[in-house]
């Protein structure tokens, strides 16, 4: 039997909380996919509300609200094509479930009810919501659509118990935050449910950041036998329209367009990037600052603010001590002008002598050591954070994971800051991402094109320049090793004896892993900064901080 059906997919960027900017961007698709003729506009996973929500959905007011601007969009939206959106749903009895509305006529024509509800990584999703049976397809036009929601499609049974119940497709809406190659993880889950099913599939996700979280896109369509027809853009807010045919075999998708996917440096730049434009646009911060030290760790996140909200909206501040090298100087001057961001500086002698002064009798006859490195590194914190408080600029942190990892940074002084882009990334793969932004400059960059980071910079020692001739080697393993061990004992959960059999030493691993541990604190107390990876510190890992526990292998 002959027939076709026009989907329009919108991959929007919705803002946690800003239900009326929400149900605009939904009806301004939904207008779109009426001019272009759609049967039906789909927007993704709880839409209405932003995603995600934690909590703040168990107030009943807040479910109230994306409730009655549920009711208000069926009624606005009534003459055209069927809209699908993501919200809450309470039943009568009071039990919460994320759902997908569909919307037609004037009302919600189908409801379809989360089954798997997710809790590891970054979900708690079970702490709110209740699991739903599984919902059955429901019928647009002369199509039955299955809708498996985001995690309901990582599992056969959803997938397989629609297409038993006569869906002739699959429409996945997700709120699928990133982490480095999901996309590549999401495909051959997708795969396997078209292959299950011999049905079509559609994956829509979000794009755009909340907190840690980026959500990047790449949504895409795969027909039976998982032949891709559209791919559409990574980390890109866009509306595009998917016409299906009935056919001898079944329904299928016209191949329509494949957009490249950047490769992984890219896209952890641009999540770094989307992160902090969305954290401060969300949040209502114009302008940010950074203590910019002529380090690469604080000229990368220098660039990184440049591209996210322009040069113009990046104060960079050098707070030399007599321990500041004129090359650090240099670098920091070069850093900036090569950005075209504007450059402050203002030293921390003065506050020091003062501050030691204070000090000199109770610190009398005992050596100096880290308590005086770090009265340097919390006045600059201190000068830092009075510079915020003056001029309404939100300070960043610039720790990158290494750091974060064992504890190289001072609470109330370099850790001080509103957010980190750096916080999920490697001291590794720092310098491989300040060479990729030297090559590489994209329309969604608002910094300068050309190489803004100086090989100098790159290349030169890392140093926390608190004491005379300071090399962060002095103390820990070159990056290269510690970089390594950190990923085995974190992103791989690996023992003390798994990472000496893979040829590293067993005293350097054991103290690296003290360290890890005895910094949880810090680590409890640090500013948000953007995930990269499935291991990031905050969510993805919940350790104790109070906890003796060594591993004796």
């Amino acid at each position: 039997m002959a027939g076709t059906f026009r989907l329009t997919l919108a991959q929007l960027n919705p803002t946690v909380g800003d239900f009326a900017a929400n149900a605009a961007k939904a009806r301004a698709a939904w207008e779109e996919g009426k001019a272009a003729g759609a049967d039906m506009v789909a927007l993704t996973e709880m839409f209405i509300t932003g995603y995600q929500t934690q909590d703040l959905v168990l107030k009943p007011a807040f479910t109230d609200e994306a409730m009655a601007w549920i009711a208000r969009l069926a009624a606005e939206c009534a003459d055209g094509p069927a809209l699908g959106i993501g919200g809450p749903w309470r039943d009568p009895q009071g039990v919460l479930y994320n759902a997908w509305h569909v919307l037609k006529g004037g009302k919600v024509q189908a409801r379809v009810l989360k089954h798997h509800l997710p809790d590891d990584t970054v979900f708690d999703e079970g702490r709110v919501f209740e699991s739903a049976p599984v919902s059955g397809p429901y019928a647009v036009g002369g199509l039955r659509i299955g809708t498996p929601i985001c995690e309901d499609a990582w599992f056969d049974d959803v997938a397989e118990t629609l297409a038993e119940t006569g869906a002739e497709i699959l429409l996945v809406p997700n709120g699928s935050p990133y982490y480095r190659n999901k996309y590549d993880r999401r495909v051959n889950l997708m795969v396997s449910r078209v292959i299950e099913t011999h049905l079509p599939l559609v994956y829509l996700n979000m794009v755009g950041a909340q907190d840690d979280q980026v959500f990047d896109g790449a949504s895409f369509v795969l027909n039976q036998g998982a032949d891709l027809a559209l791919q559409m853009p990574a980390f890109d807010e866009c509306i595009r329209h998917v016409d299906f045919e009935r056919g001898e075999h079944g329904w299928r998708a016209a191949r329509t367009e494949l957009v490249p996917l950047p490769d992984e440096w890219e896209q952890d730049y641009r999540a770094m990037v989307q992160a902090l434009r969305d954290y401060c646009g969300k949040s209502g911060f114009g302008k940010v600052m950074l203590g910019l030290s002529g380090g690469v760790d604080s000229a990368l996140v220098a660039a990184v603010a440049a591209d996210a909200l322009g040069p113009d909206k990046v104060r960079c501040v050098m707070l030399p001590s007599e321990y500041t090298s004129a090359n650090s100087l240099e670098d920091a001057k070069a850093v900036a002008q090569a950005l075209g961001c504007r450059l402050d500086t203002v030293s921390i002698e003065g506050a020091r002598e003062a501050v030691e002064a204070a000090l000199a009798h109770l610190f009398e006859g005992l050596k100096p050591g880290i308590a005086e490195e770090n009265i340097q590194s919390r006045l600059r914190g201190l000068m830092l954070m009075a510079i915020s408080n003056k001029f309404g600029e939100m300070l960043l942190t610039t720790g990158n994971k290494s750091e974060v990892a064992v504890g190289y940074a001072t609470i109330y002084g370099d850790m001080a800051g509103g957010y980190n882009p750096l916080k999920d990334l490697y001291k590794t793969r720092v310098f491989e991402t300040c060479r990729w932004r030297n090559a590489n400059h994209r329309p969604w960059m608002m910094g300068p094109e050309g190489a803004v980071i100086p090989e100098r910079v790159i290349d030169k020692a890392p140093s926390a320049e608190l004491r005379p001739d300071q090399k962060d080697e002095d103390s820990l393993p070159p990056y290269a090793v510690l970089d390594a061990i950190l990923e085995r004992l974190i992103e791989g959960d690996q023992s003390v004896a798994e990472v000496v059999a893979a040829g590293f030493d067993r005293a350097v691993v054991k103290k690296v892993e003290q360290l890890i541990y005895s910094s949880e604190h810090k680590r409890f107390q640090a500013a948000p900064g953007v995930r990269l990876t499935r291991k990031a510190f905050w969510l993805d890992r919940r350790y104790p901080i109070v906890n003796r526990w060594r591993d004796g292998s």
